[in-house]
């Protein structure tokens, strides 16, 4: 439910957005869905509500354009009992996304025109953020059989992924990249090469043996970004490399991208934030893939991020149910949730290090993604639809999953202390998130 009228002008809050190199004190004015004004001192009329954040206390907000994930797993079709399309989106809004692409393994696959018309009218009734649904890019992800790529982008797809499944097959790649190329719309990789990571369950290193537990190398990534990299060339296609880990997969995307190659990269908050120690005592909470790799690879991610290699922080928002992951660490499944927690595990470890300045932050968040995938977002500008984030990069907060949104709670961050988080998430020009502030206490009566 929308808490605003259609006309809502947010005061003195500190603006910035990349795409324009802004970053200063303004104000922002809305009206019907888009940014009409941005200027300083904008007067209006009483049928405007007025979000003032200098009335909040002496802190800074920042207003960002809405905050965009290009790799969430909302689960639906199939396994609702982990997420629904309706949670999922929830989880994404109180986190300050207003715009999140779907991977495609649901059961079924959304592989086909069916299972996407369900998914769009099951948006279209559910959802409170812009949802952007990624197809396979082979039937039933199995890399045997290519989907009809034209028919889905036809119907509005805008990217193609085998998700969690890499395509193993070369040829298969080869021609999937080539119909990519020529409707102009990226390819999602998970570059894992299955021969190698056989088995493996966590980083192989000192922490996997001492857990007697089966190792997945860095090899394993970097062998397929090679590989995909010299497909990209030889197509000509848009690969971006989804949740990149391993410091062998930097240095060849650092070359690629010298050559002006179309490549593109992510990196997940719990990649930079962590290390595979945080496995030790098999910490189920702590086991993704591509697993938390060592503290040398770590800091080679975050300056992979900073200097321009890494293109955009991305969560691989995966959920899951307790009893799944309260299995045995060999047997549970890969993935956590992290929708809720970006703001401010990103800013923890790239703001307040100093690692990077508000801007970049923003750019990396927002309007990066937001331009991998030729989104209509991730800008703060007149014309521009009314999907705005307001920060406050300087609250201290402690994880609680019990407070999620998402119905799942699979999170190694539990109990930490973070420092950064949204407060409030303007969609299409409606205010449908907000913590309890002063500014918008006028809102509440």
């Amino acid at each position: 439910m929308s808490l605003v009228a259609k006309n809502i002008l947010i005061k003195n809050g500190r603006v910035i957005d990349p795409a324009s190199q802004t970053d200063c004190v303004q104000d922002v004015l809305i009206s019907d869905g888009v940014i009409q004004k941005i200027a300083r001192n904008i007067s209006v009329d009483n049928h405007t509500q007025v979000i003032d954040l200098a009335s909040s206390s002496s802190r800074e907000y920042w207003v960002c354009p809405g905050l965009v994930d290009i790799h969430v797993h909302f689960r639906e079709p199939g396994q609702g009992h982990k997420e629904t399309i309706a949670t999922g989106s929830q989880s994404a809004l109180v986190g300050g996304f207003t715009s999140v692409a779907t991977m495609p393994n649901t059961k079924p696959v959304l592989d086909n025109l069916e299972t996407l018309e369900w998914t769009y009218k099951k948006i279209k009734e559910t959802s409170v953020v812009n949802i952007f649904p990624v197809a396979a890019a082979t039937v039933g992800l199995l890399g045997q059989q290519m989907t009809d790529i034209q028919s889905l982008v036809n119907q509005g797809v805008l990217a193609f992924s085998d998700d969690g499944n890499c395509v193993m097959n070369a040829g298969l790649m080869r021609r999937i990249l080539e119909y990519c190329a020529s409707l102009n719309v990226p390819f999602l990789c998970h570059a894992e090469d299955t021969n190698l990571s056989h088995k493996g369950v966590m980083n192989e290193s000192h922490a996997s043996t001492c857990m007697g537990l089966h190792g997945m190398p860095n090899v394993s990534e970097s062998v397929i970004v090679a590989r995909d990299i010299e497909l990209s060339r030889l197509t000509g296609a848009h690969v971006h490399f989804c949740h990149i880990s391993a410091s062998e997969s930097i240095r060849l995307i650092r070359l690629a991208k010298a050559e002006g190659l179309n490549i593109t990269a992510e990196v997940t908050p719990h990649h930079l934030a962590l290390s595979d120690a945080a496995t030790l005592g098999f910490n189920t909470n702590a086991k993704m893939n591509p697993p938390l790799r060592a503290e040398v690879d770590k800091n080679i991610l975050i300056e992979a991020l900073c200097d321009g290699t890494i293109d955009c922080v991305a969560t691989d928002h995966a959920p899951h149910s307790p009893d799944e992951k309260e299995r045995a660490f060999a047997e549970c499944p890969f993935g956590v949730v992290g929708l809720e927690t970006a703001v401010g595990v990103s800013l923890s470890e790239l703001y307040h290090t100093q690692k990077m300045t508000a801007l970049e932050w923003v750019n990396v968040m927002s309007t990066k993604p937001a331009k991998i995938l030729n989104l209509n977002a991730g800008k703060l500008q007149v014309g521009q639809p009314a999907d705005i984030t307001i920060i406050d990069p300087n609250s201290k907060w402690v994880v609680d999953p019990e407070q999620f949104k998402s119905k799942s709670r699979n999170t190694p961050f539990a109990g930490q202390e973070l420092t950064g988080q949204a407060v409030a998430t303007i969609v299409a020009g409606e205010l449908l998130f907000q913590k309890p502030l002063p500014a918008f206490s006028e809102l509440q009566k």
